[in-house]
């Protein structure tokens, strides 16, 4: 079975690693991403301008390394993708975490045009104290 356009299109942001070309092309002008109170950074953007400068722009707290790792996506018919995943993150002080989270992206005439974040903070807040 093939990926619905939606999906591709969001499966596509993951498999760039978020390269600037991609998200440029990918990412609605109104665009909002919106992240779990609690998480480093948390909050929510609006336009792609904001998520690259004050959301990715903005060093976490005691973080050395951070990534996120899709492992599944759903699509329904209404513009909507979900992620589920982990992100893997390593503090300076050498402590792991696991933290799983779900993406809810919407998809609107072929440009994403917002992202909630749900995600474990807990286990990261944990992580960060060292």
């Amino acid at each position: 079975m093939s990926d619905s356009p939606d999906l591709a299109l969001i499966r596509r942001v993951y498999e760039s690693r978020m390269a600037p070309e991609v998200t440029k092309e990918v990412m609605a002008p109104d665009f909002v991403w919106d992240i779990t109170p609690g998480f480093p950074n948390s909050g929510v953007y609006h336009g792609w301008d904001s998520v690259v400068k004050d959301f990715f722009g903005t060093p976490m707290p005691n973080i050395a390394s951070f990534g996120a790792g899709p492992e599944e996506f759903y699509a329904d018919d209404e513009g909507h993708v979900f992620v589920f995943g982990h992100y893997h993150a390593e503090t300076k002080s050498g402590d792991k975490a696991d933290v799983r989270f779900i993406h809810l992206w919407t998809v609107r005439d072929g440009k994403a045009v917002s992202m909630r974040q749900v995600a474990d903070s807990h286990i990261l807040q944990e992580a960060l104290k060292g």
